[in-house]
């Protein structure tokens, strides 16, 4: 009899199941795109990483200075040849160049490297292939190229077999290569981790070089320039990635790793040792305070329709009191009554779950195609929330019920 009440009634619940499900859906989906993009760096992996030592920043006072720090070839080998729990060993050398292909030129980021550098990155060739040990021991002028660099720098034409022009010198393209980097897709992940030398400034894409060559071709020293005084920084490698068997190595390999490296570079602290282990075990664990956080706040919103139920139900009851003394008079039981009104009630937040449920499988759809941020639905969520409603309905319809069912049959005859 009443429709556009009804529908209004059942509003509260279906934009509360909504929300529910669409909170849950855009927090579950940003928590394991951090994960996989976490995961990608190697659960098994240790990075060390190269950073300016605090120390170095105090002003000496002379108009140009040198500050030689960070991770050395020498580290390398010592991690390699000291450490027999080591599977792979691969350091790293970062540039920020230019590079040329005709008459185009973009800003790159150079990756020295070793030929076993896949075995620990999450790159995987789709044409060509890799560098090689030949490569490496005979500092050939070749290199791999990332898709984000072809399609900037080659368009439609093949890379493969064409010549890169990097600092006035050649370089074949033997491969090109296909991965997400970490900083450049997941901000939160970079921003979180305190920048590192040779950390990437607008480079467009990525080129793998062999590590000897990227040693003969470009200096060690960076010179910047700050209030009239030079500063001269030497830094060897960016980054070096150990390896071991299992995941049960990885935190005692860490312990090693400090004590080892603490002390070749003496009382300079100028690494961080980061475990992609550990940041994926914390994403998870923020993840699941993430999804209680949002969940509480989108069941408020469900509290406030089961609010306004009870209110629209209180005002049926009054309405229809001649109908429930009529009834009661002839021959319907409290219980009756109860389950009269309980049963109403249950209609309109059990309808109104269906549509929120409806409702919240399609609205993250249409973040993700029109916001491009990923979700994932999951049939938790969409249970929880139904079965959040229905409970809101039993309990948010218990009272009117039972304030009908009390009422006195001979007053309500006699209620106009």
């Amino acid at each position: 009899m009443h429709r556009l009440r009804s529908v209004l009634t059942m509003l509260g619940i279906i934009f509360g199941v909504c929300s529910v499900i669409a909170m849950l859906a855009i927090g579950e989906g940003a928590s394991q795109e951090a994960q996989a993009m976490i995961a990608r760096l190697g659960s098994t992996n240790l990075i060390i990483e190269t950073i300016e030592p605090p120390n170095e920043q105090a002003d000496s006072g002379q108009g140009d200075e040198m500050l030689i720090y960070g991770l050395t070839y020498k580290d390398a080998e010592s991690i390699r040849n000291t450490l027999h729990d080591v599977e792979v060993v691969v350091p790293i050398r970062e540039i920020d160049q230019e590079a040329r292909y005709l008459r185009r030129k973009v800003a790159i980021k150079i990756v020295g490297s070793i030929p076993w550098y896949t075995e620990i990155s999450p790159v995987h060739i789709l044409r060509g292939r890799f560098l090689s040990s030949i490569d490496l021991h005979q500092q050939r002028s070749v290199c791999v190229v990332d898709e984000q660099l072809v399609r900037s720098l080659f368009g439609f034409k093949d890379p493969v077999g064409k010549d890169l022009q990097i600092q006035g010198n050649c370089y074949r393209v033997v491969g090109v290569a296909g991965a997400v980097s970490i900083e450049d897709k997941n901000d939160d992940f970079g921003k979180a981790m305190p920048k590192t030398t040779g950390s990437d400034s607008g480079a467009t894409g990525t080129v793998y070089l062999p590590l000897s060559t990227a040693k003969s071709r470009f200096t060690e020293l960076t010179a910047t320039f700050s209030g009239g005084n030079q500063t001269i920084e030497k830094v060897q490698l960016q980054k070096i990635t150990v390896q071991v068997k299992s995941t049960d190595q990885v935190l005692p390999m860490r312990d090693i790793l400090d004590t080892l490296l603490a002390r070749i570079h003496e009382d300079k602290k100028d690494y961080r040792i980061v475990v992609p282990l550990e940041l994926l075990r914390q994403a998870k664990q923020t993840q699941r305070i993430f999804s209680i956080v949002l969940g509480s706040i989108a069941a408020i919103s469900l509290l406030v329709g089961g609010i306004g139920i009870m209110n629209i139900m209180l005002a049926t009851v009054s309405e229809r009191t001649r109908e429930i003394g009529i009834r009661r008079a002839l021959g319907a039981k409290k219980r009756d009554i109860i389950i009269q009104f309980l049963s109403e009630t249950l209609i309109l937040t059990l309808s109104g779950g269906i549509l929120g449920i409806a409702l919240g499988t399609l609205l993250p759809l249409l973040v993700t195609h029109f916001g491009n941020m990923p979700t994932v639905i999951t049939g938790s969520s969409m249970v929880l929330s139904f079965g959040i409603s229905g409970v809101i309905g039993v309990a948010f319809g218990l009272y009117p019920a039972y304030r009908a069912a009390n009422m006195d049959p001979i007053e309500s005859l006699r209620h106009e």
